[in-house]
Parts: C-alpha cells; structure tokens; sequence
C-alpha cells in the first residue's frame, strides 16, 4: 500500500517532529499542503498537550501525526549528577550564575497511560514513537482507536524488532538526521549507518512500508530515497526557517551561518546522542562526554546556562539540531517547502 492511501495524505512528505523548535502551526500549515504534518509532545504537559490538540483539530481537517518519546526512564545517583554539574561550573561563575539555583528532574517524560487518556480524547490518526514502542497495553490503546503507528529504526535489527511488536510504518533514520538519534537496542554509535545505506537493507528486511529519514532536505534527495525503495520522506532541518516554526533567534542565526555545515553528534544536552551545529560547550567538553547523566537529566543542569547566553545573544550553550544536510535551507513557507519537495508525479495527481 502506498503511503498516501495508508496514512490518507496527498504527497509522501511527512514533517519530523521538532521538539522545542516547532508547535502546532508548523504541523498544521504541511498537513493543509498535503504532507503529514507532525506535533512533538514529549516536552508538552497536559494542559499544553490538550491546547495543541485542539489548535490541531480547529486548524486543519486533515491527517496530522502526534510524536512522543517511549524511553525508560533512568535516575541518576547523586555522584553522577554532582560530576556532571561539575564540569558545567566554571560556565556558571563565568555568567553569574549559582549553580544551587540549577533546577532539578528530567523534563522528557515517556508515553503513559495518564498521557493517553488525553490523546484518545482527539484519536489523532497517526502517532509516532521514538526510542521504540510502548508497552503492549499502550500500544493496543493507540491502535484502539484507529491510529497507525511509526516509530523510528537506525538499524536492520531495530526494524525488524518494531515490525514484530505492531510498528504499521518504519522510519529508517539515518546517521545524518538532526536531533535526538531513535536508537533503543543498543547505543554503539559504530552500528548507525547513514540513509543511503541503512534505506534499502531496511526495506529488503520489512514487508511494512519504509520512511527515509537524515540528510533529506530538497527534491534531489526525495527523489534518490524513493528510487532506493522509500515509501516516503521525513523532513526536519530544512522545516527550521520557516516562519510557522519556533526555532530561536540565535538557533536561526547558526542555521544561515558557516557553522551550520559542522555538526556532530553530542550527549551534553540532554544526556543522549543527538545531531546539532558543534558550539562552544561541544567544543570544550566533548561532543559526547562520559560525565553526562543519563537521558534526559542533562537538561536541567544546562538549562541556566542555555537561558542566560540566549538573552545575551548567544547560542554557546543551546542545543542548535541540525542535520549535516543545511545547503538547501531556505526561509520559505512551510507550504511552499512541502509543496516542492514532494515528487513531481503527486503534483500532477492533485492537480
């Protein structure tokens, strides 16, 4: 079945959730051009996650996807947590700041039940997971009421795992993708492959249809991941300048700087890997340091520096994701992205 007809949508675009950078007007202005647009929820609460719900549902009448992350959650002890803010401390005398005021707890919950009970309210039809599925009781609640479930795999063995637990639809991301890596088997890094190879051993391994996801941000790389077997195309970095989204200021200034062409992967934000323009707490602590707690504890301790650089201008200690692929970006409307990034032969079938 080809993706339109399963996920009822006119071009095989689908938007990548963008937790923090995008709320429900990016999502609803692709899903009115046509693609699939996508809210991220693992950083909303539920009174913020019922208010774009019903933005969602007031703003557009057609198919939308609600994303949200599956992680087991992990505590870290005291001694991991003290190394950590540790080695932020030097950051924090230098901009003022006490680091006894730093806030604790981990800001990213995990899909639940209570979660649930909101979302089913809505019956969006599509939700999407990262870092796996949910349990199976959850999972079936989902599904209860008529959604189709995508969830993203970074290897072989990842697909066929999520093929097997109820998965309708599997992202392949790639090594290029911006933001957080899905990976939930197992975390060595020397196992993730880039789109291009990790694409076609995906498809050839799952009867399911595949999404191609990293490195993707015009109509050339559309075209070369559906000539690969792709049943269609998600598409974060090149989202983050149009006007719909809510990518800071100095998050835009990177993304139409010379830096956006260095990324790396870094776990100093959130305590996992994740793709974004290397600045300068990547620089001089990593990119990936072992004294980060686990996910996703080291937002809270970056936080205050992250806050006070940003309003003296400077993304020193933001988060700037983005994938490798920046060339392309342009500050254009999300409508008019969508519209040209979508194959040539889904213009023609709608006219």
């Amino acid at each position: 079945m080809r993706i339109r007809d399963l996920l009822g949508i006119e071009l095989d675009i689908l938007q990548a959730p963008m937790a923090g950078a995008q709320g429900s007007r990016l999502a609803i202005a692709v899903s009115n051009a046509g693609g699939l647009g996508a809210l991220p929820c693992a950083t909303l609460g539920p009174d913020a996650l019922r208010r774009e719900l019903e933005a969602l549902r007031s703003g557009t009448s057609r198919p939308f996807n609600v994303n949200f992350f599956c992680h087991t959650q992990v505590t870290p002890s005291p001694a991991e947590e003290a190394r950590f803010r540790e080695k932020l401390a030097p950051y924090y005398e230098e901009l003022g700041l006490d680091p006894n005021l730093a806030p604790a707890g981990a800001g990213r919950a995990p899909f639940t039940h209570d979660v649930a009970d909101i979302v089913a309210e809505f019956a969006p039809p599509v939700v999407s997971f990262h870092f796996g599925l949910p349990a199976a009781d959850l999972l079936a609640r989902v599904k209860g009421w008529g959604a189709k479930v995508l969830s993203s795999a970074t290897t072989v063995e990842e697909a066929r795992w999520l093929e097997a637990h109820g998965a309708d639809v599997i992202i392949a991301q790639g090594l290029e993708a911006g933001g957080h890596r899905g990976h939930f088997l197992r975390s060595d890094l020397t196992e993730q492959m880039g789109t291009f190879a990790l694409l076609p051993q995906i498809v050839d391994a799952v009867k399911v249809p595949v999404i191609a996801a990293g490195g993707i941000a015009d109509a050339r790389g559309v075209r070369a991941a559906m000539a690969l077997g792709a049943a269609g195309v998600q598409i974060g970095t090149a989202y983050l300048l149009c006007p719909e989204t809510d990518t800071s200021a100095v998050h835009r200034a990177a993304l139409t700087s010379a830096a956006r062409h260095h990324t790396a992967l870094t776990n100093l934000f959130s305590g996992r890997p994740a793709r974004g323009i290397v600045n300068r707490l990547m620089r001089e602590l990593g990119p990936m340091s072992p004294d980060a707690p686990p996910f996703p504890w080291a937002v809270a301790a970056v936080a205050p520096l992250r806050a006070r650089a940003e309003r003296n201008g400077s993304g020193d200690f933001s988060p700037l994701w983005a994938g490798q692929n920046t060339s392309p970006l342009a500050e254009v409307d999300a409508a008019t992205l969508t519209r040209a990034l979508a194959p040539l032969d889904a213009h023609r079938e709608i006219g």
